[in-house]
């Protein structure tokens, strides 16, 4: 008989670890879920379709309290803002045009299979999750020369 781990909601985590549960918590953790991946600013704009009395530093701090309790993850896609996205979607890293933006999400059984035998060479455990790789895509690379 295998034995299952009740998973802990995002309210227990937050209040196992000393916080409360506020409303503006749960609006900033709505938003990155609805957005998919969004700057603070994005999370701000749609938060403030809810409520206009969430400021843009508190949006900074629940962000990273979030963030530090693993409920949602972080990643750079840009030399800007951090974007965020739910942690409780599959584990991805993220492929970044330099030309255009194109951003695209590669899961992380994809990554891990291209990474693993380099990571372990070295003897390196890799947080896929947060991985960026910086190129250019086919589009704006162009067709191969003949």
């Amino acid at each position: 008989m295998s034995s299952v781990e009740p998973v802990e909601t995002w309210q227990q985590r937050l209040r196992s670890s000393g916080h409360r549960l506020t409303p503006q918590r749960e609006l900033v953790l709505r938003a990155v879920e609805e957005l998919g991946h969004a700057t603070p600013d994005e999370v701000h704009a749609e938060v403030r379709r809810h409520s206009d009395s969430v400021n843009l530093s508190t949006i900074y701090r629940t962000l990273e309290l979030l963030d530090d309790l693993g409920l949602i993850r972080h990643a750079h896609l840009t030399d800007r803002a951090p974007t965020y996205h739910s942690a409780t979607s599959h584990e991805h890293a993220h492929l970044v045009c330099r030309s255009c933006g194109e951003t695209v999400s590669i899961g992380r059984d994809e990554v891990e299979r291209s990474l693993a035998p380099l990571a372990e060479s070295r003897g390196f455990a890799p947080d896929y999750g947060h991985l960026t790789v910086f190129g250019t895509c086919a589009t704006c690379t162009g067709p191969p020369a003949d």
